[in-house]
């Protein structure tokens, strides 16, 4: 009997250090394909390339390769299409899709595409954004951008789609202003509209801290405004919110970050990739390489319950657009 308790317990302290694909009824056994429909350096692309890092890092994945692919044809529909439509098979279980409630606010406004044309898989984290100005800025802070608008000058913010347009309009409502007075020009991806202002193209440029992280670091951006209840903290804490720029109420439009897969992925997989991405949230090259550096705030929730969250997300925000 003694001896049968000592197996026993060997079994559970090997089970305990078994790489989660061991366990699970799937592994992958082909390489996995992870689409993200925003340019490279954008962040989402950022989000991804971390997240696949840490999963081969930490053996997650088999031993198999992450192929990162942008696909930001059609503002992203083609790659979001794309992915819905993977046949059931292999494919389909070695397929990704990084998807947040940016992606999601265009594809049903604009698409007949659904979230039930996925299959949910994790959240991750709820990122915010921030104004920031450019090196050649002719405002340095936002209190000049209010005076400059109410002056009559025209004043431009580039952005990215989804997300950063919602907040666009939240702002320019709190603030009293037309889309005329304070305009807003809509960038496949981030990295685009930090591209157009480092060209002195525009007077600011909306972003979340990820994708800005490296151009504050060198100096060629400045962030003057969060658009956030609270302030940021580190290289990003002298930004005040707009309830300290003036009589106003702070605006934020926190964004879901998230991963599906195909509406045609096996039970199987989506059990082992929810699991994947509940190893990664955990770890601690998640909790400092990405949500402590980029202030982030970590979120995560597994296949049921981001399915749920998702359905319900897209349901109010289509009755609040009257679809």
């Amino acid at each position: 009997m003694r001896k049968g308790f000592m197996l026993i317990a060997s079994l559970l302290a090997i089970t305990a250090t078994v790489p989660v694909f061991a366990q699970a009824a799937f592994a992958p056994s082909q390489n996995i394909e992870w689409i993200v429909t925003s340019s490279p350096g954008g962040g989402s692309d950022i989000y991804t390339r971390i997240i696949s890092d840490i999963m081969t890092k930490m053996n997650l994945v088999n031993g198999k390769t992450i192929l990162v692919t942008n696909k930001t044809d059609g503002g992203g529909e083609v790659g979001r299409l794309t992915v819905s439509r993977v046949p059931a098979g292999r494919q389909a279980d070695h397929t990704l899709l990084t998807f947040n409630s940016g992606d999601l606010m265009p594809m049903v406004a604009n698409t007949a595409n659904r979230i039930e044309n996925f299959t949910p898989i994790a959240l991750m984290a709820v990122d915010k954004q921030l104004l920031y100005i450019g090196e050649q800025a002719k405002y340095k802070t936002f209190a000049e951008v209010i005076a400059a608008v109410k002056a009559g000058k025209n004043v431009v913010i580039a952005g990215s789609k989804g997300d950063d347009v919602a907040t666009y309009k939240l702002l320019i409502k709190e603030l009293g202003f037309s889309e005329t007075q304070l305009a807003f020009i809509t960038n496949n991806a981030t990295s685009d509209a930090i591209t157009s202002i480092l060209g002195g193209h525009v007077d600011l440029v909306m972003s979340k801290p990820a994708a800005a992280d490296q151009y504050v670091l060198a100096g060629k951006l400045t962030p003057i405004l969060a658009l956030s209840s609270t302030r940021f903290t580190g290289n990003l804490a002298s930004a005040p919110t707009l309830s300290e720029v003036g009589p106003y109420k702070n605006v934020e439009y926190p964004v879901w970050r998230g991963v599906v897969g195909p509406k045609s992925m096996s039970p199987a997989a989506v059990k082992f990739w929810s699991s994947v991405f509940k190893a990664v949230s955990e770890s601690e090259a998640w909790k400092t390489g990405y949500i402590e550096k980029y202030k982030l705030q970590p979120f995560y929730m597994d296949y049921e319950q981001a399915r749920e969250y998702m359905t319900d997300y897209q349901a109010d925000y289509l009755k609040s657009i009257g679809k």
